[in-house]
Formats: structure tokens, C-alpha cells, sequence
């Protein structure tokens, strides 16, 4: 799919390294795999070159994403997001909540650190547990940032932010993020920062009370497995849900993969390059495998993140 590109206040030119096609501005966002009312991949190649993600799962159904992937509703979205400056404090709603006021999917994601400068942090859940209205009184107060849980991050880095976990990306990241279709984002704070249009941005401050889980989290920074070393790769499960599945793979040689007919694959390459198939794959790079492929080789010295459901 061609890459979708969000200039952002916040957004920086990290990705210019790796992208030939890419935009003026300061770019916070790569879709990378959507279907979503603000954003539609393309395929890029191929014999359904110019065609819609949506087309071709109309086209197609479960022959292209698999018989345990909805064909209404596309489950992921995938993201690269570079900060050259700190994001605003937010947090997703649930399911039942989104359902019920947004209208779509809940927002549960994680993220991979790909690279963090020296003196980059992140906010991610709460110091100590404290009451709702404690939470409230913290923004009303400005004292937020004295509450939430601050850590310094680095390559390799994974958080799992389940929805109602209140967290914000610092600036000197760059980050994958995979995550459950939703654009739901209830902004908490954002350090008295002006939008384009002149005016301070919007705070959702009703609804992120509503939806926040305000305590630690739960959920180590670090991959759910351990890393197994085989012949030609070694490979790393970054998080198990039943949301999705993620793996990273280091390649220093070949590495076979194969999806059955119930879940494509999503290929994200974090570093280096090779080829996928004998196509050339490169940083940056991002490839759909559909459900029922079967077996395919990934060859040369590459870091990549495969996802399936």
C-alpha cells in the first residue's frame, strides 16, 4: 500500500531517511495499513495497482484477510510516528464506550520503540493509583504531570496501552504503532500549546474521566517472549491478544513464513533490507501477505515486525 502521510505540530522529518516519497512538513504520521474513514491505503503494485483497501476487500472478502477477519470492519491500523516534539497526554476509550459514543472500534495499540534519541521519555499510566475525581482535580490544577508514570525509553522498547491507559509520546521517538481501527483520542493536556488555526488545541476532559484507567499499568515495557535464536533469524513474540499477534524477527540470512486461510500478514521493516519473495524489501517498507498464501521467504539483513490476528 502507499504510504499515508499526517503533518503535525508535533510531527518530524525522521522518515525522510528511509521514503522516497515523501512530503513537506512536519510529518507525525505514516498509515501504513488502514481502512478507515480518515484514511484508505492504496495498493501500490500489482495487478490491483490504484485500487482501494476497501475495493479489494469488497473484491475479495476473506479470501484476501482471513475467515477470522471481519470483512465489515478491517480490525488494524498501522502506523510509523516520529516526535520532534512531546504529543499531547491522552487516552483511548474501550469498546463498549466507543461503540456507544464514538461510534467505532475501541483503541487498544502498542508500541515498539525503533529509535529514541539519548534523553527520550514517555508517559505511560499513572505513578500511583488515584481516584477519579483526584484525576480531575490534577487537570483542573495543572499538577497532571506530577501524577503520571514518566519513563526514559529505547530501541526495543514495547508498551502495551490498552485502552484507558493514559499515556503520551515524547519527542525523539520514533515509534510503530499497532493498534485497533479507531481514530479515538481524547486529549488530556497539551502543555498550553496553540493550534494552526491560533487557538489553543481541544481537551476532551469529560470523556478522558470517563474512560481512564487511573493507576499503574500493568504491563512490563519489554516483549511478552523471549528471544530464540534459529538458523538464519532470530525471533522475539512482542505481545499475544486477541486483538493481534506480533512478532520480530532478526534476519541475517532467510526466514520462511507462511499464512493459513484464517489471517493475512502485515510486514512493517524496521531496519536493513532484503528482499521478500525476491521483491526488494528496504527500512521503511511495508507489505500485506493475504490470508491463504501459504509459505514465503524473507532473505538478506533486516529487522521486521510481522502482525497477524
Amino acid at each position: 500500500f502507499e504510504n499515508l502521510y499526517y503533518d503535525k505540530l508535533w510531527g518530524g522529518r525522521d522518515l525522510e531517511k528511509c521514503r522516497t516519497n515523501f512530503l513537506e512538513g512536519n510529518i507525525g504520521e505514516s498509515w501504513d495499513i488502514a481502512c478507515h474513514p480518515s484514511g484508505t491505503g492504496i495498493v501500490a503494485n500489482g495487478e490491483l495497482k490504484g485500487k482501494s483497501f476497501t475495493e479489494i476487500i469488497n473484491e475479495f472478502g476473506h479470501l484476501l484477510v482471513g475467515t477470522k477477519v471481519s470483512t465489515e470492519k478491517f480490525p488494524l491500523l498501522v502506523k510509523l510516528i516520529n516526535s520532534k516534539e512531546k504529543l499531547s497526554v491522552q487516552v483511548h476509550p474501550g469498546d463498549e464506550y466507543a461503540k456507544r459514543v464514538e461510534h467505532e472500534f475501541g483503541k487498544t495499540e502498542i508500541w515498539y520503540v525503533i529509535d529514541a534519541t539519548d534523553d527520550a521519555q514517555l508517559v505511560y499510566g499513572f505513578k500511583n493509583k488515584i481516584s477519579k475525581e483526584e484525576f480531575k482535580k490534577a487537570i483542573e490544577e495543572n499538577t497532571l504531570l506530577d501524577v503520571l508514570n514518566t519513563v526514559k525509553v529505547k530501541k526495543g522498547d514495547l508498551f502495551f496501552i490498552e485502552a484507558g491507559t493514559v499515556h503520551a509520546i515524547g519527542k525523539g521517538v520514533l515509534i510503530a504503532e499497532i493498534q485497533q481501527n479507531s481514530n479515538s483520542t481524547y486529549r488530556v493536556y497539551d502543555y498550553g500549546r496553540i493550534g494552526k488555526d491560533g487557538k489553543p488545541r481541544e481537551l476532551h476532559i469529560k470523556k478522558a474521566v470517563d474512560v481512564s484507567v487511573t493507576e499503574p499499568p500493568k504491563y512490563d515495557i519489554k516483549p511478552m517472549g523471549e528471544t530464540v535464536k534459529a538458523d538464519g533469524y532470530d525471533s522475539t513474540l512482542l505481545t499475544k491478544c486477541d486483538l493481534f499477534t506480533v512478532n520480530h524477527y532478526d534476519v541475517n540470512e532467510k526466514l520462511t513464513l507462511e499464512t493459513d486461510e484464517k489471517s493475512f500478514n502485515h510486514i512493517l521493516v524496521i531496519n536493513g533490507n532484503g528482499n521478500i519473495n525476491e521483491k526488494e524489501l528496504n527500512k521503511g517498507d511495508s507489505f500485506f501477505v493475504p490470508a491463504g498464501y501459504g509459505k514465503y521467504e524473507i532473505a538478506g539483513n533486516c529487522e521486521i515486525i510481522v502482525t497477524n490476528i
